[in-house]
């Protein structure tokens, strides 16, 4: 089993993982004024609070896509885990033929999502990633990565919208009552989760008509659980895709 860590722009999701199962996802606040010190800390709670010691423990893999904490955050685990441990970036194996302008540019964690995605489920694919950006990646039906999309998130949104108006309030992210809004708080929901969810249907047709043929589309990240239910394409909701496809990675180099 390994412990892996995804460094997002808001959270930092971590998990326990074999090739059999993952035994738990949690994610931490990113915090770019913690030590390295606190960081092991927290993770050190996490394990202790699913009774995971370091010797149950075979290493550790990290992606990240905040440069500033991925030294601090590697450094923290390695602390906790007594051992060396992998970064995904170049120089890293990960079996995935990426066809970009520029390959290394491409986020840490659109690969491991890719790399598990086409591990898991039949191409061509659409990869929805829901966190502070909302990012869909596509894989051709030859398992290669052809490019993608990236979208100001849901939350990112909602809190740009309320802070350059003066009469609109932070929401919640619970269901809409109905699509047309009776009020200003209903009328902010059915916006944030409706349109949202209008968006990734018009999306995925607009990018099966770029393909060609119709695409298997598959949806993780914090906040997809919010949306992807309220979408009329089918999309297969898989909150453990990234980390999956971590544990993958880690494999390939060992």
């Amino acid at each position: 089993m390994i412990l892996a860590l995804d460094i997002g722009n808001t959270n930092i999701v971590i998990g326990c993982i074999d090739e059999q199962h993952t035994l738990f996802v949690e994610r931490l606040r990113t915090d770019p004024l913690k030590t390295e010190l606190e960081y092991a800390l927290d993770l050190k709670n996490v394990l202790e609070l699913y009774g995971v010691t370091r010797e149950d423990l075979n290493g550790g893999i990290i992606s990240s896509v905040v440069p500033p904490l991925s030294t601090t955050v590697k450094l923290a685990l390695e602390k906790v885990l007594g051992r060396h441990v992998l970064s995904v970036g170049p120089g890293v194996r990960t079996g995935l033929n990426i066809k970009m302008d520029n390959p290394a540019s491409v986020g840490a964690d659109l690969i491991a999502a890719a790399v598990a995605a086409v591990r898991d489920y039949p191409t061509p694919l659409i990869i929805i990633d829901m966190g502070t950006a909302t990012t869909m990646t596509v894989v051709d039906n030859v398992g290669s990565y052809i490019g993608g999309v990236i979208i100001p998130g849901l939350q990112v949104s909602l809190d740009s919208l309320v802070s350059r108006t003066a009469q609109l309030t932070r929401i919640g992210l619970d269901n809409p009552k109905q699509v047309i809004g009776k009020n200003t708080i209903d009328c902010m929901k059915s916006g944030a989760i409706y349109g949202n969810a209008a968006m990734i249907d018009g999306m995925i047709d607009r990018m099966e008509e770029e393909l060609g043929q119709s695409a298997t589309v598959v949806a993780t990240g914090g906040l997809a659980r919010f949306v992807i239910p309220h979408c009329r394409r089918a999309i297969t909701l898989d909150d453990g895709l990234l980390l999956r496809g971590l544990w993958i990675i880690y494999q390939k180099n060992l």
